[in-house]
């Protein structure tokens, strides 16, 4: 029987959810050869446009357990700050993601992350997910303070 492991992480961050949102989320294949080769070496499109049903095909670098993954958006809305996205990999049956960002009071955003697997090979597998992941978010989040305009 496979097994199940789930995990959640919450981030708070000084750049405001929108921004966050449509760079960690909306156009992460693009930024992440960019700015995190060793979490993604190059991304694109297989089908759709970007909304719900669109599918990517991501090839990950070092820093992820497995050579390549398909990610396909189950749920989008852009003003709300949210989604909701399966994904297929090596080792996984299934793997769903569920992102929310919300507003906080100083103008900054805090990042919602739950992921549950089903089908896990290793458990240190979901560790190095979930690490790959908060690195993520935190690479994002230096280069828009360095870069105040981008993504506004």
């Amino acid at each position: 029987m496979a097994s199940t492991n789930s995990w959640t992480l919450k981030l708070e961050s000084q750049v405001s959810a929108p921004r966050k949102f449509r760079a960690t989320v909306m156009d992460w294949h693009n930024l992440a050869p960019k700015l995190a080769p060793h979490i993604v070496d190059s991304a694109h499109h297989v089908e759709g446009d970007g909304g719900v049903g669109s599918v990517r095909h991501y090839n990950c670098g070092s820093a992820v357990p497995f050579n390549s993954m398909k990610k396909k958006v189950e749920y989008l809305d852009v003003e709300k700050c949210e989604c909701k996205y399966t994904i297929e990999c090596d080792g996984i049956e299934t793997s769903t993601w569920n992102i929310k960002m919300k507003p906080t009071a100083n103008g900054g955003s805090v990042a919602t992350v739950e992921c549950t697997s089903k089908g896990v090979e290793a458990k240190d597998m979901m560790l190095k997910a979930k690490d790959s992941a908060a690195e993520m978010f935190k690479t994002v989040e230096a280069y828009l303070i360095a870069n105040p305009s981008a993504y506004n």
